[in-house]
């Protein structure tokens, strides 16, 4: 997502409007902005009774997994179940791939042997 415009070139741009004559479609060729834009802010204006830009929604949410002891634990107990297992069987309501990112963020693998799975690797590599 973009960054929203300073508020103080909102506040240049509708004075130059406003206070200077200046026409919309001049304004935006001035100061590099669309048409729209400028539109746009002068909608906020009527409805807010400013320009400020609206606050942006925050993408990061909290974690579901707050106490890494307590997860680290659970897996230890339930290590040997999938995912989906071990999300049902969670205090709280959790997905799978929460599971599976607490996992990873531990530095923990789901693979159950990797050696054998080097192992099988290499004697199909000879085979072929």
């Amino acid at each position: 997502m973009a960054k929203p415009y300073s508020y103080d070139l909102r506040q240049k741009v509708l004075q130059a409007i406003e206070l200077n004559g200046l026409k919309k479609s001049e304004a935006s060729a001035l100061f590099d902005i669309s048409r729209n834009t400028i539109n746009l802010w002068f909608q906020r204006k009527a409805e807010t009774g400013d320009v400020q830009a609206k606050p942006r929604p925050t993408s990061h949410k909290g974690h579901k997994i707050t106490d890494w002891e307590k997860f680290r634990t659970f897996v230890q107990e339930h290590g040997h179940k999938t995912q989906v297992e071990m999300a049902q069987l969670w205090d709280e309501e959790i997905s799978s791939r929460t599971i599976s990112r607490a996992l990873h963020k531990l530095g923990l693998t789901r693979k159950k042997r990797p050696m054998a799975i080097a192992n099988a690797m290499r004697r199909n590599a000879r085979h072929s």
